[in-house]
């Protein structure tokens, strides 16, 4: 590392290497509120500066509008991101608010090729299966995505919220690179069966919302008052009424540990998440999502921030005190089908 810059991580066994903390990018477009697309621009520039390559999008993130947005960064920069996206939420289109899970063939083929048009790209670099539909076997979702890659298409491939017998069942088909699922101080379902399957498999751990989706950060309490109507963490169990008030409270030995460290209450939360490959033994790439230039600034920070063990210690106890499930419907989630 040098001159402020990430260090790497690899993306799977056969993968190359990425920044240890990479971007996730759907609120440039979607669910948080208003946007300020010269900031999310110079928030992409800054964020390559600092080392972050791996960048992550999905379809149906704006109906196809972050993929749109992303283009023309990506085209300039080609040679060093690694562009992830995702497929399986369909949007019904006399339903835009809608969305239904679809894993089956025909569905990917046109999904993959709708991106690569969007992203306007020769081939994708990591294609994730965005969630789950428990009626199509995944050995037939995956055996797709493999000749995607065979194509030419896709290069690696990923799966998002699956259990560990899903991971192995699709791993058996063809590698999987990376497996994207919820992983904070809030949220550690995916400790008890997921992560130690991506360990024995060479799989990396790529932790969305590694920020409680900006609760860790204490940028807001209850998501109702705080919140604009169309900021989708409205509709979150954890953020609003007597929960987020509970939830407010866990923030405490966060605070007291960053006061420690001279540091953001969100730099202690991600530094936790990035502990987690020494923790556990495996790469983890968490994807904080920003919009702020001097955001991805103090998020690229935290990856040498070094927490010791009393202070693990202090923040083991969080997770299971958080009120509120992680969304209203855990049914398509890992931890409500393990």
């Amino acid at each position: 590392m040098t001159n402020g810059t990430i260090g790497t991580a690899a993306l799977g066994d056969q993968g190359p290497e990425v920044g240890v903390q990479g971007l996730g990018c759907m609120g440039m477009s979607f669910a948080y509120g208003p946007v300020d697309a010269d900031a999310s621009r110079a928030t992409l520039e800054r964020a390559l500066e600092l080392g972050v390559t791996l960048y992550d999008t999905a379809d149906a993130y704006g109906a196809g509008d972050n993929e749109r947005f992303l283009s023309p960064f990506f085209k300039a920069h080609r040679d060093e991101v690694v562009i992830a996206t995702k497929f399986a939420l369909a949007i019904p289109p006399d339903e835009p608010t809608r969305r239904i899970i679809r894993n089956d063939p025909p569905y990917i083929r046109q999904a993959v090729e709708a991106s690569l048009k969007r992203l306007d790209v020769d081939v994708i670099d990591l294609y994730y299966m965005h969630r789950r539909d428990v009626n199509v076997p995944i050995e037939e979702t995956v055996g797709v995505m493999a000749e995607l890659v065979r194509e030419g298409k896709v290069k690696q491939l990923g799966l998002s919220e699956v259990t560990a017998a899903e991971l192995r069942a699709a791993h058996a088909v063809h590698p999987i690179a990376a497996v994207q699922s919820e992983w904070s101080l809030f949220s550690r379902d995916i400790e008890a069966k997921v992560v130690p399957a991506a360990r024995e498999l060479g799989v990396t751990l790529v932790p969305y919302s590694p920020l409680g989706r900006g609760f860790l950060t204490g940028s807001f309490v209850d998501a109702e008052q705080d919140l604009t109507a169309d900021d989708f963490r409205r509709q979150h169990p954890r953020f609003t009424g007597d929960n987020a008030a509970a939830n407010a409270s866990l923030l405490e030995p966060i605070r007291a540990i960053a006061e420690a460290h001279g540091a953001t209450l969100g730099q202690i939360a991600l530094a936790w998440v990035q502990q987690r490959a020494t923790v556990h033994g495996l790469p983890v790439v968490p994807i904080p999502g920003t919009r702020k230039p001097t955001r991805v600034e103090e998020n690229t920070a935290a990856t040498r921030i070094t927490l010791t063990e009393e202070q693990l210690a202090q923040l083991e106890p969080i997770a299971a005190k958080v009120a509120g499930t992680r969304y209203a419907d855990m049914t398509f989630t890992s931890a409500g089908r393990e």
